[in-house]
């Protein structure tokens, strides 16, 4: 059976990428009982940041009051990423950037059929490399490593195509009363909010299958008709 999930994300939100670790995992205990597609939608964590971002520094002690909190934080995920396989470098990261261009390159790779690459792509870049994904050049340089067409990338960002495919998330974003993220939609009815551990993804998608199946019952040739 068919299963979709939706993740509505931000790239620079360390609790998705430790979700899309363990979604993985989910999946691949499912792995030929069922054919699971996931799309990644946007979610912009700070939809005012400044077009070139601001430091990642100054931007912690605003948002958590002190730079000895921040770190505190950082050790807690470090510890979980760790557990799923994620080497957090936050002592690499020097500005925290706005995400809508990385939104928008992530909306063509889904239809360039090489999405979920980007994603981890952008993650690890931020996450592990430390490396500026506001920056267009920088941002270029790694969705095309993952297999994004280069120029079809430098020609998007060159216009204002993806911007209403942000439009329409925030939109589904406000109907699920969205105030975090990640945020998991499955088959457009089962939700699950933050970096839920494989066994409840499991759950879900097998109550998923089951609702399915009460809807779209097996079908069967009465008697006597052939």
């Amino acid at each position: 059976m068919n299963i979709t999930v939706d993740v509505i994300s931000d790239v620079i939100c360390p609790w998705c990428y430790i979700g899309k670790k363990r979604l993985e995992n989910a999946i691949a205990v499912l792995e030929g009982s069922h054919q699971i597609r996931v799309r990644w939608l946007p979610f912009q964590l700070n939809s005012g940041m400044p077009k070139e971002g601001v430091s990642r520094k100054e931007y912690r002690i605003k948002k958590f009051g002190s730079w000895e909190r921040s770190l505190e934080l950082e050790a807690n995920v470090f510890a979980v990423g760790e557990a799923e396989g994620i080497h957090f470098a936050f002592d690499r990261i020097e500005r925290t950037p706005n995400t809508l261009d990385a939104h928008r390159l992530i909306w063509l790779a889904d239809r360039q059929g090489c999405q979920d690459a980007v994603m981890e792509a952008l993650f690890v870049a931020y996450f592990t490399e430390g490396r500026d994904i506001g920056n267009q050049q920088i941002l270029i340089d790694v969705v095309s490593e993952a297999g994004l067409d280069r120029p079809r990338a430098e020609a998007m960002l060159n216009s204002d195509q993806g911007k209403d495919a942000i439009t329409e998330a925030e939109g589904l974003s406000r109907r699920h009363r969205v105030d975090g993220v990640p945020f998991f939609i499955i088959n457009s009815e089962i939700t699950l909010s933050g970096a839920q551990q494989p066994d409840t993804f499991i759950d879900a998608f097998r109550m998923a299958v089951v609702s399915r199946q009460e809807i779209e019952p097996s079908c069967t040739t009465p008697r006597g008709v052939s």
